[in-house]
């Protein structure tokens, strides 16, 4: 038996200035700021660093028993959300100052308002209690399912078998937990609160079909079938928005086709005087979205109509400089505008071809090596395979790239020549758009650009519906969407956290609902292998 007085002396506080009773309010406020673990790990760092300084402070034990509760997990999650309030404010604080000084910008003594109106204050507390509303409610569900499944609960199942099965189910915790995502209406950035529902969502379905391919559903799919299919539904949407709706893309986007177009949208010439009018690239785009909406008209030349001065409707007017000396033998004024010194269509996409290709080999042979840098280890122990890799990549790239915005314009003169006038006059950049997306089947691995681009095209039709009035907006559609699309990844992450493609986001996944950075997958192997062992008989 234990002798009761080492016991005692074992538990009660050593003697000496760490004895002193805490009062209530340090103990609340010490509890707030760092575990009893981390005050440890914190005191031994003093301890290697500042051991004169270690001497001061109050022994690891001693703050253990300053701050012990029996709520733990509740104390944690309060914690872990004024750590996110506190960090959120000052990163974005931060995030001003230098965006101000790279931009030039001179400091200036701004009016405080509200605090409550604060942007940054409420993308703070949107965010902190989002994460303090979530681990309650996991832990609360966590615990009540684990009581409803006892046997004194059989009562309780007998009377209400809908509300206990729904309680005991194991989807409960996850799918309740995220009625936090709610919070997220704090959030005055309605940018902000679009991309995270948007990006939910279709992670949330992409784990989906992960769980649906790894259950064997998808085995008799054809081998062409994959995620590069994305890729032509993104281009529709994202093409006929540059054409009408230019301002609900991504700005990159633009700049980026416009770049890659110069045979098909051509700069200022260079020998041009400064006093003749010339229109800008958005200004010939724009043109061609007026022509689409007169029902693509034919081109009247004015060297063959010297008496014609009205040549062009009036809302054209602008691209005169382009399709005035156009050839003569052109047809539709759209080819007079996109190529107007090549009368044939096919020629003008070699054209094309020729001008787009040594610049994005320049540029992605650019990139391409600075993304290997990481790498060089790597390269230098298979330097062959490794540049022969490298190579492949740019060259598929160049191509893909060079031929999907080449389609893009290509099919607008295809168009004009195979349907007629009256048939689908602006749907018909929609099919354009589709077809550029054709070409990205070449590329492999690339889930994640084509997702990226699925988002782009998500948040650029939502925006162009909005404007044209086929639904309206608001916040609680997209917070609706937010909280569904985290329980359907949080249900996903209970039952086959495989699917959660990412260790990261697994163990982000996990330390939102206060288990610790944990990969879940790995945890379940763990598990596995061990059910495996206790299964296996032991040697006698």
């Amino acid at each position: 038996m234990l002798n009761p007085d080492a016991s005692s002396a074992k538990v009660a506080p050593a003697s000496g200035p760490d004895n002193t009773p805490a009062h209530p309010l340090v103990r609340t406020a010490l509890r707030l700021s760092l575990s009893a673990k981390e005050y440890r790990a914190l005191h031994n760092l003093v301890g290697t660093r500042a051991p004169g300084v270690q001497s001061r402070l109050v022994s690891p034990s001693r703050y253990d028993a300053i701050v012990h509760s029996k709520n733990r997990r509740n104390e944690a999650a309060v914690r872990t959300s004024l750590r996110v309030f506190i960090g959120t404010g000052t990163a974005l604080k931060l995030l001003e100052v230098i965006v101000g000084r790279i931009r030039g910008e001179t400091p200036q003594r701004k009016v405080r308002g509200p605090l409550l109106q604060s942007p940054k204050f409420r993308l703070s507390l949107s965010l902190s209690l989002l994460l303090l509303l979530h681990r309650l409610l996991y832990r609360f569900l966590t615990r009540i399912r684990l009581n409803l499944c006892t046997d004194e609960a059989e009562p309780f199942r007998r009377r209400n078998p809908r509300i206990a099965s729904a309680l005991t189910s194991r989807f409960a915790p996850a799918v309740g937990a995220s009625v936090a995502g709610f919070a997220l209406g704090i959030c005055p950035q309605d940018q902000l609160r679009l991309t995270t529902a948007i990006y939910t969502g279709t992670r949330s379905l992409e784990f989906l079909y992960n769980v649906i391919d790894a259950k064997g559903w998808l085995e008799g799919r054809p081998r062409w079938c994959g995620s590069w299919l994305l890729m032509p539904i993104s281009c529709a949407q994202l093409f006929h928005a540059f054409v009408f709706d230019r301002e609900n893309t991504p700005k990159w986007l633009g700049n980026l086709i416009l770049k890659l177009s110069p045979s098909y949208i051509p700069g200022r010439p260079e020998g041009l005087p400064s006093d003749v009018f010339w229109p800008e690239k958005e200004q010939i785009v724009d043109s061609l979205a007026y022509i689409a909406d007169l029902r693509w008209p034919a081109y009247v030349c004015p060297t063959l109509h010297p008496g014609d001065l009205n040549t062009l409707p009036s809302s054209v007017k602008a691209i005169s400089p382009i399709t005035g000396p156009a050839h003569p033998a052109i047809a539709h004024l759209s080819c007079a505008l996109l190529h107007p010194s090549v009368p044939s269509c096919s020629t003008a996409f070699v054209h094309h071809v020729l001008l787009s290709v040594p610049y994005l080999a320049r540029f992605l042979t650019a990139i391409s090596l600075a993304l290997s840098i990481p790498k060089l280890k790597s390269i230098v122990a298979e330097p062959i395979t490794s540049i022969n890799s490298l190579c492949q990549r740019i060259i598929t790239l160049t191509v893909v790239l060079s031929a999907a915005v080449g389609s893009a314009w290509g099919s607008v003169c295809l168009f004009n020549n195979s349907l007629p006038r009256s048939t689908l006059p602006t749907k018909r950049f929609f099919l354009s758009g589709a077809i550029a997306g054709l070409p990205f089947a070449l590329l492999s691995n690339s889930r994640s650009v084509f997702m990226y681009f699925f988002r782009a095209a998500v948040d650029s039709a939502w925006k162009t519906g909005v404007k044209r009035g086929l639904w309206k907006g608001g916040r609680a559609v997209e917070l609706w969407l937010f909280v569904l699309s985290w329980a359907l990844m949080g249900s996903i992450l209970e039952t086959h956290p495989a699917a959660v493609q990412g260790r990261g986001l697994r163990k982000a996944l996990a330390w939102l609902r206060g288990d610790g950075f944990i990969d879940l997958e790995e945890a379940e192997k763990r598990k596995a292998r061990r059910a495996v062992k206790s299964t296996q008989p032991k040697d006698e």
